[in-house]
């Protein structure tokens, strides 16, 4: 009975207690209830907006699709001699290692990339290490209609090159203007990643004027590289280099050229080259064949907060000229060293890549005023833009610079050596330096016999063999040990 009464007693007062609790906090699903009702949770990509208020991407997707075509590149295949033959396959080496471990196929080595028709007559802009060393370069149309293209010209500075197919009546994209695009602002990605033809893909500019140091600067050769990239966040991938980004008006307003991966697949970023650079380089090669670089003549470095501190500068905003070119355009005009450039034209600059972009799109003997801020003083000067030899002069494509990047030094064959080795003609490559022929595989001492079935004895035949010449090169010839090989690159 004890036990019963002590049991009954425990219960009341267990159903008291939670009784109790219950009328002082209320009941768990009510709080939840209220949460729900004040701050509702919901999926990040979930978007509740109606359809007439949604980005519609269909009219420049259809209009950038017809326009972006399919770049197929052929590379000269390379015989090593001893039986085997071997070629050059730069992105097969990348991903499986040296070409000599493997035996040549029956396939000609390729590789593929994108380009963008710029005018109705059949001119296309695609990037230079898409086409670069290329010995054939065919162009298939998004009807499947396919030409070999001829290469108009290069620029290694930009990485831009100058496509020309014989067509009428082409579907092309309309240049826009890289200075209005905004970050933030949607754009598209149209190319033929992975062989994937005619893919669109979408996001939002995530930043400008991005030097990501990916084109080779040297001065010595000529080399003095542009990047101020248009950065994204739509998807490219292998393929899309030479694409279109494209606004949601459906003007071209960049070429893709990059991504930020340490995989070589999509990783997050892909930057484009803006597309008033694409327009200046376009035209200079179609004029001249050359293109026509200005110079400031200044040594040039980014602000920062320490730099700021030393030379107690109000602000960071602006380019600090860090030198001066003694007979430069910017010594004429009266810069000098310490100034803070500002604006150039009506364009305002805040980093390196900025000004170059700026800059880069001017010709030599082109009048710009340039903004800049001495001591507490704005001023803004005239400067009379020069090129590379200090002058104003158009710089014509010098036929001998095709020689001269042979990078090579030759020396005249014995009738005993050609006897020795059972040849008619010849010529020794006595001396490489860094060049077109190290760069495809040449040994010094290599005697060239034919370049293009010409047959060469002398310097200057190599010169009349590459004069002018677009595209594809082929090497023949043979080593002092009788081992033949040929060799191919381009021009």
């Amino acid at each position: 009975m004890k036990k019963i009464l002590s049991g009954f007693i425990i219960a009341s007062l267990g159903g008291i207690t939670a009784l109790g609790l219950n009328y002082f906090l209320g009941p768990p699903n009510v709080i939840t209830q209220v949460i729900e009702k004040e701050s509702p949770a919901k999926f990040t990509a979930f978007n509740p907006a109606s359809p007439e208020n949604a980005i519609d991407f269909t009219s420049s997707a259809e209009t950038s699709i017809h326009s972006v075509v399919h770049v197929k590149t052929s590379y000269p295949m390379v015989s090593q001699g001893g039986g085997s033959q071997y070629y050059i396959d730069p992105f097969r080496d990348f991903f499986w290692g040296n070409p000599q471990q493997q035996p040549q196929q029956r396939s000609v080595p390729k590789a593929s990339g994108s380009g963008v028709i710029i005018s109705s007559d059949g001119y296309i802009v695609t990037n230079n290490h898409v086409v670069d060393k290329a010995d054939k370069v065919e162009v298939t149309l998004n009807d499947k209609r396919t030409y070999t293209a001829e290469v108009v010209g290069k620029d290694p500075n930009t990485d831009l090159a100058l496509l020309k197919i014989k067509e009428q009546n082409l579907p092309y994209l309309a240049y826009g203007n890289s200075d209005n695009v905004k970050v933030g602002e949607w754009v598209l990605a149209v190319g033929n990643p992975f062989n994937l033809t005619s893919t669109v893909t979408a996001g939002i500019v995530s930043a400008k004027g991005r030097n990501i140091n990916i084109l080779e600067g040297d001065p010595s050769r000529g080399l003095y590289p542009i990047e101020s990239f248009i950065q994204t966040d739509a998807a490219v991938n292998p393929g899309n280099s030479g694409g279109a980004l494209v606004s949601t008006s459906g003007q071209l307003v960049g070429i893709n050229s990059a991504i930020a991966s340490n995989t070589g697949s999509y990783a997050g970023y892909s930057f484009a080259i803006p597309v008033n650079i694409v327009r200046k380089v376009v035209a200079d090669l179609m004029e001249y064949g050359e293109v026509q670089r200005a110079f400031l003549g200044v040594s040039i470095r980014d602000l920062d907060s320490k730099l700021a501190e030393e030379k107690q500068l109000s602000d960071m905003h602006g380019v600090y000229v860090n030198d001066i070119t003694e007979g430069g355009a910017a010594a004429e005009a009266g810069l000098k060293q310490g100034d803070v450039i500002t604006r150039i034209g009506e364009v305002e600059v805040n980093d390196v890549p900025a000004l170059q972009e700026q800059v880069g799109r001017f010709r030599p003997g082109d009048k710009i005023t340039v903004t800049l801020k001495r001591k507490s003083e704005e001023k803004t000067l005239a400067l009379l833009l020069k090129n590379k030899n200090g002058n104003t002069k158009i710089v014509e494509k010098d036929k001998s610079e095709t020689l001269s990047a042979l990078g090579a030094s030759f020396e005249p064959l014995s009738k005993e050596d050609m006897k020795k080795l059972n040849i008619e003609n010849g010529l020794r490559i006595s001396k490489l330096d860094g060049g077109k022929l190290r760069s495809s595989g040449i040994k010094e001492g290599f005697i060239i016999t034919s370049i293009d079935k010409k047959r060469i004895s002398t310097p200057e035949d190599v010169k009349a063999a590459l004069e002018n010449k677009k595209g594809g090169v082929l090497i023949e010839g043979i080593y002092p040990n009788g081992m033949r090989a040929y060799y191919g690159f381009g021009l």
